[in-house]
């Protein structure tokens, strides 16, 4: 997709701002955290939709910005209109040191997974990438949540996500009767994973969007991913608080806990898996060298 400047006009900003945040005084926050992400889903779609009437004629890495930029101003104006009171940390908007000393905070990435967003293969849109949203409360921390995967048409929500029924696969695994699925970038997994991956009993399946990654732990086409080398709150909130709900574990590498809304939101690494498979997964860690507990901030 190279070419002209993008010529998408605003018409997909144009999603019913006002149903949804009319019926969101009444809406718990789960249920408005799933339809703020099927919210801006839909404006991602229509901007794909915008490009393909258009021919194709789009800048990618003016539509990427287009993208981020389309999505976030969306949910800040639903988050105001419905949640008037609450703070926002986003990837998309300048960070406001009062979340620190807010009770309830949106954690959003409107739009993780931008390459994959704006990228075609064999002709037809990628269908990896996400919007995650999720709100963190003091005290209890991630209370609500959702990932909306809008070239999917599905949306894994807290509280309407099914409890993960990889227990049979974990089983399959324990016993050596298939590989260990680990979810992984498709040009740069982390140097320890590419590592595990040498080993003949695990598999590595490449995605992009580290939201795919971890609600593809959730549905169980894969049975872990294992990240380093860094990510942001905004990564990884929504996508834990939905496999969290699910019944998955979710941790930082070496087991502590992942803490959320702090004042550099940088976070080094993620473990998410069944628990089940918890302690093999860790087992195969020690084989490997794995990066130390700070992690590195680029």
């Amino acid at each position: 997709m190279t070419g002209r400047p993008s010529s998408v006009r605003n018409k997909s900003q144009q999603v019913d701002r006002n149903t949804l945040t009319n019926s969101a005084s009444a809406a718990d926050d789960h249920a408005f955290a799933a339809e703020l992400a099927r919210g801006a889903g839909a404006i991602l779609l229509g901007l794909r939709a915008e490009v393909d009437a258009a021919g194709d004629l789009v800048d990618t890495a003016a539509f990427k910005d287009l993208g981020d930029a389309r999505a976030q101003a969306w949910l800040a104006d639903a988050l105001a209109a419905g949640r008037p009171d609450d703070s926002v940390l986003s990837e998309e908007a300048a960070d406001d040191p009062a979340r620190l000393d807010a009770d309830r905070v949106w954690i959003i990435d409107p739009l993780d997974g931008t390459r994959e967003f704006a990228e075609k293969t064999d002709g037809r849109w990628r269908t990896d990438f996400a919007v995650h949203v999720a709100l963190w409360q003091r005290g209890p921390g991630l209370t609500a949540g959702a990932v909306a995967l809008p070239a999917r048409d599905r949306v894994y929500a807290t509280d309407s996500t099914p409890e993960s029924s990889a227990a049979s696969a974990a089983a399959a695994v324990l016993a050596g009767d298939r590989p260990l699925r680990i979810a992984a970038s498709r040009s740069r997994p982390p140097a320890f994973v590419a590592a595990l991956a040498e080993r003949d009993d695990i598999e590595l399946v490449p995605m992009g969007s580290a939201g795919v990654k971890v609600v593809s732990v959730v549905d169980g086409t894969v049975d872990a991913y294992l990240h380093a080398g860094g990510q942001y709150e905004w990564d990884s909130a929504a996508p834990v608080a939905v496999a969290t709900a699910a019944g998955l574990v979710c941790t930082r590498l070496d087991g502590s806990p992942l803490v959320y809304n702090r004042a550099n939101p940088w976070l080094p690494d993620l473990f998410v898996s069944h628990p089940a498979l918890q302690a093999h997964v860790h087992g195969l860690l020690t084989t490997v060298v794995t990066p130390d507990k700070e992690g590195t901030q680029s």
